[in-house]
């Protein structure tokens, strides 16, 4: 029968109440205020936005979602075994921008499998998508422990509980890749601070491919990506009483060669103004001026080695599909 704590939120270094809206506003000044105008990645996933995202990953374009859960599915069991073989140490699955956990589910199967304790700590921005999570994991495997964290992991770095057992840290789904170099770099600074000595991170990462396989991938033909795009305005006139007028702004998907990775932009289709009144500012837009929402690294074998010893980590195994589109990478903390 699943344990589940009490629900945690963070904000900085002790728990209090997640101030998502204060959060908005001032990203908000930060990135709408100056040029070129930007909004970050965790705006995109609110509730409406967590769902739309679970739909990208169905669609036949988007193809990581797939390829890491037939490689989740091919080798779970030896994941699990790299981190001990010991069936009587608790092993913990600590899972950076858990979503609903709908692969994270094959990992958890082929622990309970090999280890005698299991625990799963998922953490996500995203509180209803926590308690799919939980929902998802509770049905499937009851023996699992629940530890769900809601948490903006990037604005401010979790602090978690000592465990008494090796953890596994998960940071899949290819989420690493939201954030620059120097981003994730901090990112797995800051989760890596939180681990001891035997335990992992398991990252999951997309590598470099033909350019058209990637654009595809990020702005399929129904129309999925960019309903999820185009949420972010919604998102800042529901929760902030901005006024954007979603018709007049369209998604746009490009593969930057140079920083290798794919943007998305919100492009202003013509002249126009914004108010954003609890801000408390207006907002004038250009026509084919774009917002920058969202970028999506991609890697070669060298820059993910790269991005993982300054974090301090080594790499240890990784795993791949035949077409090497995707990789898991295990990887133990360097002394």
């Amino acid at each position: 029968m699943n344990t589940i704590t009490e629900l945690q939120t963070f904000e900085g270094k002790s728990l209090a109440p997640l101030d998502a809206r204060a959060a908005l506003i001032d990203e908000v000044w930060r990135g709408l205020l100056r040029r070129p105008r930007s909004l970050v990645p965790w705006m995109l996933y609110d509730s409406e936005g967590s769902r739309l995202f679970e739909c990208i990953t169905t669609l036949p374009e988007y193809y990581p979602t797939r390829t890491e859960r037939d490689i989740l599915a091919n080798y779970a069991e030896a994941i699990i075994t790299a981190t001990g073989s010991d069936y009587d140490r608790p092993l913990r699955l600590l899972e950076l921008g858990a979503g609903t956990a709908a692969k994270t589910g094959i990992l958890l199967r082929a622990a309970t499998g090999l280890r005698n304790e299991v625990t799963y700590l998922p953490v996500d921005v995203s509180s209803d998508a926590l308690d799919a999570a939980c929902d998802n994991i509770g049905c499937l495997l009851p023996e699992v422990q629940l530890q769900p964290m809601v948490a903006n992991y990037v604005t401010h770095p979790a602090k978690f509980r000592r465990f008494k057992g090796t953890t596994l840290a998960m940071y899949i789904g290819s989420s690493i890749g939201n954030f620059s170099p120097q981003e994730a770099r901090t990112i797995l600074r800051n989760l890596r601070s939180e681990l001891r000595a035997g335990d992992a991170l398991l990252l999951g990462t997309d590598m470099v491919k033909d350019e058209a396989i990637l654009v595809r991938a990020y702005d399929d033909e129904d129309g999925v990506t960019a309903a999820f795009n185009l949420n972010i305005l919604h998102r800042l006139n529901r929760e902030l009483g901005a006024n954007f007028d979603t018709d007049c702004f369209q998604h746009r998907a490009r593969w930057n060669r140079v920083e290798s990775r794919i943007e998305m932009h919100l492009e202003s289709t013509r002249d126009q103004c914004v108010n954003i009144p609890a801000a408390q500012v207006s907002v004038q837009f250009a026509a084919h001026e774009t917002i920058h929402t969202e970028n999506s690294y991609k890697f070669t074998r060298n820059t993910l080695g790269d991005l993982l010893d300054d974090a301090g980590f080594t790499i240890e195994q990784t795993w791949m599909d035949p077409l090497k589109w995707y990789a898991l990478t295990l990887a133990g903390l360097r002394h």
